[in-house]
């Protein structure tokens, strides 16, 4: 069977879910966790997605999140694969960390009753998998959930790619101590009703849809749907719609300012060794900041072919 179609626009919202091969953990440890979350870090900032939602229980993650550009494929490859592979570094394991294709089910973010849902049924993961004892505990008891780790603490203190104050104007609180101790309220009431009723709705479909959202939402992406079906999906087209969705022009000014800072010109990558260190830190400054492919860095910098940039820079562990 042909895999679905991964829809891409710009500002496009996406509830993101993938568990570990054969339902095996993708987390043996803490550092897992942190290792996870740096890796988040740096495909944000090298995408500009930004995460309305987190939680990673241990064989699979939630995440929400908003593409301003249209680059969740690309950004989700190198995520998953950058993780894995620093997964099996520490743990000396090899091969396949994650099962099935992940779960990436467009959301109509901008209506309010599918965001604060969908932001509930994150948090809330928790309190599903029985982590945490309802009444007599709080959602603050589970660290590995961005209403602990990004909603509870100050702007200051939070990752800069998380929308919580976002989040929190969603459900009308203020990015406040108040707004806060109230959104984890809301969130500690919701576990109490869920618990206490079993015919509170699940919002199965958070998952099991193919979209979240209104009818009239669904109807503007099976349109977008179709358009993308009929276009000719040639090499061209691809090449074309990388280079607009992952930053050439802001690699491009990368690359003369990373030159004018390490005093060399184009024609000195001329002369350089292809691993010349100040050509790989030239790659990694480019590479942090977008998602332009190993082939345009070996292009650019002179550094032989993609096969050689894609060794380098995982020496360097991007």
């Amino acid at each position: 069977m042909a895999r679905s179609i991964r829809l891409e626009y710009e500002g496009a919202y996406y509830h993101v879910m993938a568990r570990g091969n054969r339902q095996e953990k993708i987390f043996l440890d803490d550092d897992d966790r942190r290792y996870f979350l740096k890796t988040l870090g740096d495909i944000c900032e090298m995408t500009g997605w930004r995460v309305h939602a987190w939680v990673l229980m241990s064989n699979h993650y939630h995440l929400f999140i908003q593409t301003p550009e249209a680059n969740l494929v690309a950004g989700m490859k190198w995520f998953q694969n950058t993780y894995t592979r620093r997964f099996n570094v520490r743990h000396k394991a090899w091969g396949r960390l994650f099962g099935d294709r992940y779960k990436a089910i467009l959301v109509e973010g901008k209506n309010s009753y599918y965001y604060e849902a969908l932001l509930d049924y994150i948090h809330l993961n928790p309190v599903r998998a029985g982590l945490i004892e309802v009444k007599k505990q709080s959602v603050l008891d589970y660290p590995w959930s961005s209403i602990a780790a990004e909603y509870a603490l100050t702007p200051s203190k939070r990752n800069a790619w998380m929308a919580c104050t976002e989040g929190l104007k969603s459900f009308g609180f203020s990015d406040t101590a108040d707004g806060r101790r109230k959104m984890i309220e809301h969130l500690d009431q919701r576990a109490a009703e869920e618990k206490g009723n079993e015919s509170v709705p699940k919002n199965n479909k958070v998952t099991r849809s193919w979209y979240w959202g209104t009818k009239n939402f669904s109807q503007k992406i099976l349109s977008l749907k179709e358009t993308v079906f009929n276009k000719e999906r040639s090499r061209a087209y691809h090449s074309a719609a990388e280079r607009k969705a992952h930053g050439l022009q802001q690699a491009k000014a990368l690359l003369s300012e990373g030159l004018i800072q390490a005093n060399l010109t184009k024609k000195d990558l001329l002369n350089l060794n292809g691993s010349d260190p100040r050509k790989i830190s030239l790659a990694l400054l480019i590479r942090k900041k977008t998602m332009v492919s190993n082939a345009w860095l070996a292009e650019h910098l002179k550094m032989k072919s993609a096969a050689n940039v894609s060794r380098l820079l995982a020496n360097q562990d991007i």
